[in-house]
């Protein structure tokens, strides 16, 4: 028998062919969460802050001082400032304009050798050509030396060459760009509130900038295509707007932070200083009356979500400088009273900002400073500052240090409670509370962890889950609210208890989510005002104690429905009343006589039809019933097997922080102590809720 031959060359070889060389901006568009870290929410999002960026850093530099962006119709954005523009002059490497050379090439800009910038938030010349690249369109308008020059692309390529298409009077960038549906598929619609708290976030980071925001998507003209206009307000354009400008630099963002909130003293304490090299360090704080803290680090402008090295050099001075001042005051009588770094940041809000002339970043994104030199920067300079700030204010320093030792206390006695429960878990023969029905499985990626509401849902669940996956755990009335409570006082409530337990990460210090025994955890409460307020309160615990919990995206809310129509045998569920008022034609509750009219329609949505001559006997003598469900506990177990629980079936809702400062500000509103506060957000919000009459 011949032996047949094969060509292995084509799967099994690696040589050069095997190489592939991608050009221009094709990397972006081939991975483009490395440049922009996701094409979700948070990347579309990020197209916005790479173009203010570049407008910002003008401004930081001392050449713009007003900076404005508007979202415009066809999810376009645009952004102006009144910087030097970019320039137009022939790139002598790339023999062609530097514009074109800055748009569609990576690492390309005037932030390397520190001459055009000192200090910048950009640093390896990737943000406008990414962002270019990962738009259906972009246009970048130059107004430099009496003259206005434009250049358009499509996915990062050019359409013609940069070109002078009139003269103008300002000087400055306009870019408009529209991002790409094809690598953004989870939608291209920016979210006003999110733009308008970043921006005012900057606002507060660049003294004497003025920055414009302007929400003008539901206008008719498309003003990024007029190149002899600068700024859209100078247009009278009516929509919704915000201008920000700011003199008081980070003091200001922390009182604008705190204004919910009870300050113990009366100071904020403020330094902005350079260091021997060419780092520039400047940060405030205060104390409130609160057991969280509130750390917002920034590098070069850029928010830091994740922290970084000015985070530690920050923790490690604040805490030395917090012992130090009670030893030397005679506070601290013996090495137990010695404050840890969680003692010293209970109730602190602060701003931590470092400006670097070389500075490293963990990612494009930039959510990680990684530059050595910033901690020991932060910690020399705020150290020394803080620690002269205490001297010369006794009565704030007291204030603090009081708050510190308040915490110290309440941290040892957490620690013998939480050790207390834990102890009389193991006791019992396992780390579960009685009432919870856990799973078969063992494995925590495919379990799921329903808390419901009551025991007569919880009695309901039980017998309609899957046994194999789905635990149920029911929590009876509404638990403590802890948003002003400790951690000793939380673990007095039985509640609390079991689902610490239940959850088996342990909480505190000695969190571990690795240790998660469910990878789903599902609220499952009634459609009613204390359902929702039941929901609030547990999602308060969660985002207070179990944070990763919702980073990680383990949180869900079930959506059960709010209506059952019957017709017989025919069943339909809607889950709003939305739903019911299509199907219906109108309005019609369960509680009102359905006209003939009313149930013809009915019968069509649920599946049955019209009647006509020869049917119109055996339609009207069916039933047809429309059943509101006020809770859990009203379902059978099939009925909340196969609408709530049923994997294939299921509504769920995962919860997600978009914004954690928002998040943060919501929270201490809604379920803090400041009434006038939260009355005066309900009556703000009032028109954006869902009324259950």
């Amino acid at each position: 028998m011949a032996k047949e031959k094969t060509d292995n060359k084509s799967t099994n070889s690696y040589d050069a062919s095997a190489i592939t060389v991608l050009e221009g901006l094709e990397p972006v568009r081939k991975r483009p969460g490395m440049y922009i870290g996701t094409t979700g929410p948070d990347g579309l999002h990020h197209l916005i802050t790479e173009i203010f960026d570049n407008s910002r850093d003008e401004a930081m530099g001392g050449f713009a001082n007003d900076i404005e962006i508007t979202l415009l119709p066809s999810n376009r954005v645009r952004v102006a400032d009144n910087g030097r523009g970019i320039p137009i002059d022939v790139h002598k490497q790339t023999k062609v304009s530097a514009l074109e050379t800055i748009m569609t090439t990576l690492h390309a800009g005037g932030k390397f050798d520190h001459q055009s910038y000192k200090v910048s938030g950009g640093l390896h010349g990737v943000g406008a050509s990414v962002v270019n690249a990962l738009s259906v369109y972009c246009k970048v308008s130059v107004h430099k030396d009496g003259g206005i020059y434009m250049q358009e692309y499509a996915r990062g390529k050019r359409k013609a060459a940069v070109k002078k298409v009139g003269s103008s009077k300002y000087h400055g960038t306009i870019s408009v760009f529209e991002p790409d549906p094809e690598i953004f598929k989870e939608g291209v619609r920016f979210e006003w509130s999110r733009l308008v708290t970043h921006m005012r976030q900057q606002a507060y980071l660049v003294k004497g900038l003025r920055i414009s925001v302007i929400d003008a998507r539901e206008q008719v003209a498309t003003f990024g295509q007029d190149d002899e206009l600068f700024y859209v307000r100078d247009t009278g354009v009516e929509a919704p707007s915000y201008t920000f400008y700011f003199e008081g630099g980070l003091a200001s963002l922390i009182r604008f932070s705190n204004q919910l909130l009870k300050p113990i003293h009366k100071n904020v304490f403020y330094i902005e200083k350079s260091g021997e090299g060419t780092e520039t360090v400047e940060v405030a704080l205060q104390y409130v009356d609160d057991v969280t803290s509130r750390i917002l680090p920034f590098a070069n402008n850029i928010y830091n979500p994740e922290g970084g090295t000015h985070v530690t050099g920050f923790k490690t001075a604040l805490t030395r400088t917090l012992n130090n001042y009670a030893k030397n005051n005679n506070i601290a009588k013996n090495g137990d009273e010695t404050f840890t770094g969680d003692d010293a940041l209970e109730g602190l809000t602060a701003v931590i900002s470092v400006k670097l002339a070389e500075i490293q970043f963990e990612g494009q994104t930039k959510a990680k400073l990684g530059s050595v030199e910033a901690q020991s920067a932060v910690n020399t300079i705020f150290g020394d500052a803080f620690a002269t700030f205490l001297e010369e204010n006794p009565d704030d320093a007291r204030a603090i240090i009081n708050k510190v030792i308040l915490a110290m206390k309440a941290r040892k006695a957490a620690k013998a409670a939480k050790e207390s429960v834990l102890r009389k878990g193991a006791l019992e023969g396992m780390t579960l509370p009685g009432k919870l029905a856990d799973c078969q499985s063992s494995d925590p990626a495919e379990s799921e962890l329903f808390i419901v509401e009551g025991d007569s849902a919880g009695g309901t669940a039980k017998q309609g889950r899957d046994r194999r996956i789905q635990a149920i755990l029911p929590l009876r009335g509404k638990i403590l609210n802890i948003e002003r409570a400790r951690l000793d006082r939380m673990l007095t409530s039985e509640q609390i208890k079991n689902l610490v337990l239940a959850l088996g990460t342990a909480i505190g210090d000695t969190f571990d989510i690795s240790r998660l025994r469910y990878h789903k955890i599902i609220l499952a409460t009634d459609a009613d005002v204390d359902g929702a307020h039941i929901r609030t309160l547990i999602l308060t615990l969660l985002y207070r104690y179990f944070r990763p919990l919702i980073d990680s995206g383990h949180v869900y809310i079930a959506q059960p429905p709010l209506y059952k129509v019957k017709r017989g045998k025919e069943v339909l569920y809607f889950y709003s009343e939305e739903e019911k008022i299509k199907a219906l034609g109108r309005d019609v509750s369960s509680n009102e006589e359905e006209s003939d009219e009313d149930k013809e329609r009915l019968l069509e949505a649920a599946g049955g039809e019209r009647a006509d001559d020869d049917k119109e006997t055996e339609n009207r003598q069916s039933k047809v019933s429309i059943q509101r469900y006020k809770g859990l506990g009203e379902m059978n177990a099939d009925e909340l097997w196969e609408t709530t629980m049923d994997p294939a079936r299921r509504i769920l809702k995962k919860v997600e922080i978009e914004d954690a400062q928002e998040a943060d500000k919501v929270f201490d509103m809604l379920m803090g102590d400041d009434v006038p506060a939260r009355k005066s957000f309900i009556q703000s919000n009032a028109k954006l809720a869902t009324l259950d009459i």
